[in-house]
C-alpha cells in the first residue's frame, strides 16, 4: 500500500488534546472533528490538511485514549501519519479507524511541503522532493490488512461468520 502527499512537519509530544480538544468531544461525525483537529496548536491545520501526511517526532498520540483523535485527523484528510514514535493506544485507534500510521525516524529529515511516498509494505517513506528513503519499522501483517480494508468495522464486515 502506497501513499502519496505533502508533508506537514510538527514536534514531539503532541497530546490528543491538541489532536482534538475536549470540547469537540460531543461531535461524532468526522467531518466536524477534522475542522478542529490540531486547532490549539495550528488554527490552519484543517485548511492544510487534505492530502497530507502528516510528520512528527517522539510520543505522538500520547495523552487521554480517545479514538476522535484519529478520527478527527481522518475528517481533516490527512492521508497518512509518520511519528518517530506513537503512544500505544493512538497508534491501535489509527489502525482501528483506517488512518494509515508508521513509525519512521522521518522529522529533521522532512521539510513541511515535501513531496513524500509512504510505502507501508516496506515500511519506509520516500522523499520524493529530496530522493532520501527513510527506513521505518513495517506494519505487521494484520495492522496493515486492517488499515488497507479502511478500519477494524469494515476489516470484520468483509471476514465470514463463524
Amino acid at each position: 500500500m502506497e501513499i502519496r502527499g505533502r508533508a506537514l512537519v510538527y514536534g514531539d509530544k503532541i497530546d490528543t488534546d491538541i489532536i482534538i480538544p475536549a470540547r469537540y468531544l460531543v461531535y461524532t461525525d468526522p467531518k466536524i472533528l477534522g475542522e478542529h483537529a490540531m486547532e490549539p496548536l495550528d488554527p490552519d491545520f484543517p485548511k492544510k490538511a487534505k492530502g497530507a501526511i502528516l510528520v512528527a517526532g517522539r510520543a505522538f498520540g500520547m495523552g487521554s485514549s480517545r479514538e476522535q483523535a484519529a478520527t478527527a485527523l481522518k475528517g481533516a484528510g490527512v492521508l497518512a501519519v509518520v511519528a518517530e514514535s506513537f503512544a500505544r493506544i493512538f497508534f491501535r485507534n489509527a489502525v482501528n479507524v483506517g488512518l494509515p500510521v508508521l513509525q519512521a525516524p522521518a522529522r529533521g529529515r522532512v521539510r513541511e511541503g515535501d513531496e513524500l511516498l509512504v510505502r507501508l509494505d516496506a515500511g519506509e517513506v520516500v522523499n520524493l522532493t529530496t530522493g532520501e528513503v527513510i527506513k521505518g519499522k513495517p506494519l505487521s501483517g494484520l495492522v496493515l490488512d486492517i488499515i488497507k480494508a479502511g478500519g477494524l468495522v469494515e476489516y470484520l464486515k468483509a471476514r465470514p461468520r463463524i
